[in-house]
């Protein structure tokens, strides 16, 4: 008989989601719906979805028009999720940095079972 043992693990990071205003990308350049997505990939897999926090980090703006920001995690499996940004009418928006938590089980090699 196996038993499977599980922790609670945890894991974070910083990304940086665009810097447009140096290339001149849509985020500052654009207008209307915009979207960027960043795709993160835990370095260890957990055992199943875990939940995933995610919040700006940094937010480099044109302050002559409304900030409309949308920040969202899709996609969260074991093994990662996609953190994406969306803004939309006239917001120009120069880079975003996300900073991004995953809480989940976890599987502890450390812990075995003794009959």
């Amino acid at each position: 008989m196996t038993d499977i043992f599980t922790t609670t693990a945890v894991e974070q990071g910083s990304v940086m989601l665009f810097s447009h205003h140096e290339t001149g990308g849509i985020m500052w350049t654009g207008t209307g719906s915009r979207s960027v997505r960043k795709d993160i990939e835990f370095s260890v897999p957990f055992m199943a979805p875990p939940f995933v926090h995610v919040s700006m980090g940094l937010i480099d703006i044109e302050t002559s028009v409304n900030m409309r920001t949308d920040l969202v995690v899709e996609d969260i499996t074991a093994a990662g999720c996609a953190i994406v940004f969306r803004t939309w009418g006239d917001s120009r928006i120069a880079r975003i940095r996300a900073e991004w938590m995953a809480i989940g089980p976890g599987h502890d090699p450390a812990i075995w079972a003794v009959d």
